[in-house]
């Protein structure tokens, strides 16, 4: 099964100094059909004015996955951590018991970022914090493998059985990505247009998949995002 869920029927939000588009309810934006895509809970596509940001604001029981798009992210937590990540790379932090952190865009130009949450294995883990600095190339047309369970082999390890990839793919390049029986896999066109399994995504168009893999080619150069997890009939 394979679902297209394009930009202009996500959720939104504008407060000026932030707009959002939500692929999944969050907020203001609440549509029970599309509370989650197995334990992917959150994807939020952010676009944060200069000099704006996410004031203290506390997490729980949460693992939280930010993919900066462009611009300068600035992060501040309660567990003392404080960092400014750029273009490509990642951060992320597990809630678990609870967790106080800010947000802030403090450069010239527009931050865009993805902000993802994912639900947990169970509640009450340690709270974490990490960050990976990626180079670009490590995306260009392979699949950069970045979060995986603990017991997977990604550099961002989480408190759930679930991976993400980034890949970005010059025009009229091709790319397979498997989806194994009893898996289903979201994927996100970041930047640019893609066809996959003969569908069009244009920038920020969300698509889903159950148990059916996924055949990929750039139109244009194409920036993508894929997380797949384990389907859970409890979670749809």
């Amino acid at each position: 099964m394979i679902k297209k869920l394009p930009v202009e029927k996500m959720g939104e939000s504008n407060l000026g100094w932030l707009r959002s588009k939500f692929h999944f309810s969050f907020a203001e934006y609440f549509n029970e059909e599309n509370i989650n895509f197995g334990v992917l809970r959150v994807i939020n596509d952010d676009l944060i004015s200069a000099n704006t940001g996410f004031d203290t604001h506390p997490h729980r029981d949460m693992e939280i996955i930010t993919y900066v798009v462009h611009g300068y992210l600035t992060h501040k937590d309660s567990m003392g951590n404080e960092s400014t990540l750029s273009r490509g790379q990642v951060q992320y932090m597990s809630a678990g018991t609870g967790v106080r952190h800010s947000e802030y865009n403090n450069h010239s130009e527009e931050l865009r970022l993805l902000q993802i949450w994912v639900l947990p294995d169970r509640k009450g883990h340690t709270p974490n914090y990490g960050e990976y600095k990626f180079g670009w190339d490590e995306r260009k047309n392979k699949f950069l493998h970045f979060v995986s369970s603990k017991s997977g082999d990604a550099p961002i390890k989480i408190n759930q059985d679930i991976n993400f990839y980034a890949l970005e793919l010059d025009d009229g390049k091709e790319e397979k990505f498997e989806v194994k029986p009893k898996r289903q896999a979201y994927v996100v066109q970041i930047e640019g247009k893609s066809s996959v399994n003969g569908l069009e995504l244009n920038t920020k168009d969300g698509l889903e998949t159950i148990g059916e893999s996924l055949k990929i080619k750039a139109v244009g150069k194409s920036h993508i995002l894929i997380i797949e997890m384990q389907e859970r009939e409890d979670l749809k």
